[in-house]
């Protein structure tokens, strides 16, 4: 994940003071945004990682919208501050609370893959799977993109403003143009030969045929006409309208730039695009002392994988030794991902045994495989059918290991005045996707299919019409039916560890919210090694090896946007202080923190 940027050439989103957004409209000069990790007061507030994103969203709080118009408004500008992993051109997963009769929804904007798709589609002519960059270079990379249907129908549904109100934050950076930093310009000259290849990316992302310099004012008029005709025509001009006909045609022919090698063109169709839905789902539940929490249901691997490791945990008391509670939550999440493994796929194409996973009995079974030390890798699957309340699980090979590698997604949380609140994950997959700005569009397309496992026979093999598995965690917490907390983060298949682990930080451990984030994080996902922040190894890292973990260090794993309700009507929005660089909290009236220490939404001090 790279550094977003700070300041902004003339932009017009105003200027942000004290946790707040000024009203946007003014063009102004190049001018700082602050950026802070955490921020407390009232009347709603957001995080995300970008504080364009953040200060679009509370400035359309500020002007009446609720959180869901706020966060298609976060979801938006992101596709402009952080255009290699989001916008138009991807997909995810909004978990929506509603305060007025405490039920949470969730809409399903995963891409799928074209009707044309082939089982074989990623193999080669021997039968074995192509090169992984061969693969996302291409328009057989390229899903149905489901990010505008889901801001289209969490507006419909769930709303309160027009979708052209709230994309006119984003239309406004996008025409005014942001300065880059260091960090955008090192990772634009890392994928370089990526943006090369195809000229539209080229033309945006390197000027002149050169890596722009520090300073550079990046703007995307196209991609601001293109939120201006959404605003006009609504979200389905998207799937039925011209642009269709652009998409499906740059995927089945994908241009190339001059003395650069072709590349393999994909089948999407525009009636790809007009069959493609965003439907809402009952999202997946579980219970952690007390608690009760809301997260995706498959295809999204999320829910039940963090669910199931919850539930494995709920057996043991971690409130004492921490390396001995650390050491227990490796051997969950071992457990949780050969399940993972196994099972989860699309409900439409697999039967997944979701009850059965979630189940506390089946957790208890699970638990009694902890030993004193640690479980030879990989663990075997267990089986959930006999929890789940229906018949044995279909018998196929599954393939164990993780395969998806959405590592550069991005989280956003938002809550209103009125107790709404929104925890939506979207991604375009790799570093600037499949490298492909569709032309005169301003935005790139997604290699959301290479989330798919490339051999056949599994429960996440392509399929025509498939959504690919994820591992995108939004979550909700509740409390007698009131939100305590909203949580995600970005980061593959570590994005469950990283959602996992902060919830018990806060929940076994008594951390805060900004405590359980700067904690160090460590991932086990049933693989030999795990990986881990070199905090952790310092700190656990020797007790544990004793007990038989091994560890391989990562720079930093997870990019965490959260926010939680305290005591007293007080709202916290909460993101990293460093990991990815920082991320953005604000809040619409901003508090001091209580000078006493800010109570923790899970109830410690």
């Amino acid at each position: 994940m790279f550094r977003r940027v700070l300041t902004v050439g003339a932009v017009a989103v105003g200027v942000v003071t004290g946790g707040g957004a000024a009203a946007h409209g003014a063009v102004r000069g190049p001018q700082a945004l602050p950026q802070q990790p955490v921020a407390y007061g009232t009347g709603g507030g957001a995080a995300t990682m970008s504080p364009y994103a953040t200060a679009s969203a509370v400035d359309v709080l500020r002007r009446g919208g609720n959180a869901v118009d706020a966060a298609v408004a976060a979801a938006a500008t992101l596709g402009v501050s952080e255009p290699f992993v989001a916008g138009p051109g991807g997909g995810g997963y909004f978990v929506y609370y509603r305060a007025r009769d405490h039920k949470v929804f969730t809409i399903d904007g995963r891409e799928k893959a074209p009707a044309g798709a082939r089982p074989d589609m990623f193999l080669g002519p021997d039968g074995k799977p192509v090169d992984f960059e061969q693969a996302v270079e291409s328009g057989e990379s390229v899903g149905v993109p489901g990010n505008v249907a889901t801001w289209g129908v969490a507006l419909d549904r769930f709303g309160s403003r027009s979708l052209r109100a709230v994309l006119r934050p984003a239309e406004l950076v996008a025409r005014q143009g942001f300065e880059l930093d260091q960090a955008l310009v090192d990772a634009i000259s890392k994928n370089q030969a990526k943006l090369a290849r195809f000229p539209a990316s080229a033309r945006y992302y390197l000027p002149g045929g050169k890596v722009p310099a520090v300073g550079h004012v990046l703007r995307n008029p196209h991609l601001a006409a293109t939120y201006a005709q959404l605003g006009r025509h609504g979200w389905r001009w998207f799937y039925t309208g011209p642009l269709a006909d652009e998409l499906s045609a740059a995927v089945r022919n994908p241009a190339t730039s001059p003395g650069t090698p072709p590349v393999a063109g994909g089948t999407m169709t525009a009636k790809d695009l007009r069959d493609y839905s965003a439907p809402l789902r009952d999202p997946a539940t579980w219970s952690h002392r007390g608690y009760d929490l809301y997260g995706m249901a498959p295809s999204s691997s999320g829910g039940t994988t963090v669910g199931e490791a919850m539930n494995i945990l709920e057996n043991f008391n971690l409130s004492g030794d921490r390396v001995e509670a650390l050491y227990r939550y490796l051997e969950a999440s071992k457990l949780a991902f050969a399940d993972r493994g196994k099972y989860v796929g699309d409900t439409a194409y697999v039967k997944v045994p979701v009850h059965g996973l979630l189940s506390k009995a089946y957790a208890k079974q699970r638990a009694a495989l902890i030993a004193e030390t640690a479980l030879p890798t990989p663990v075997a699957p267990g089986d959930p059918s006999p929890f789940d309340g229906t018949s044995a699980t279909r018998k196929r090979a599954y393939a164990r290991m993780s395969t998806d590698r959405e590592q550069h997604t991005n989280h956003l949380v938002v809550a209103d005045r009125d107790g709404n609140v929104v925890s939506y994950t979207n991604t375009i997959e790799q570093i600037a996707g499949s490298g492909i700005t569709l032309p005169g569009r301003g935005f790139l397309l997604n290699n959301e299919l290479t989330d798919f496992n490339f051999p056949t026979g599994t429960a996440n093999s392509v399929a025509p019409g498939k959504r690919p598995r994820s591992s995108m965690s939004p979550t909700i917490v509740l409390r007698d039916g009131r939100p305590i907390e909203a949580i995600g983060s970005p980061g593959g298949s570590t994005i469950i560890t990283t959602v996992l682990q902060s919830l018990i930080n806060q929940i076994d451990f008594g951390m805060s919210l900004p405590a359980a984030i700067e904690a160090p994080r460590a991932s086990q996902r049933n693989g030999a090694v795990t990986d881990a922040e070199p905090g952790f190894i310092a700190r656990y890292g020797d007790a544990l090896k004793a007990k038989g973990e091994t560890f391989g260090s990562a720079d930093y794993i997870g990019i965490v946007a959260a926010l939680s309700f305290l005591p007293g009507g007080r709202l916290q929005t909460a993101t990293e202080s460093w990991r990815g660089g920082g991320g953005s909290a604000m809040v619409v009236t901003p508090k001091n923190p209580d000078p006493r220490g800010e109570q923790d939404a899970f109830g410690e001090g």
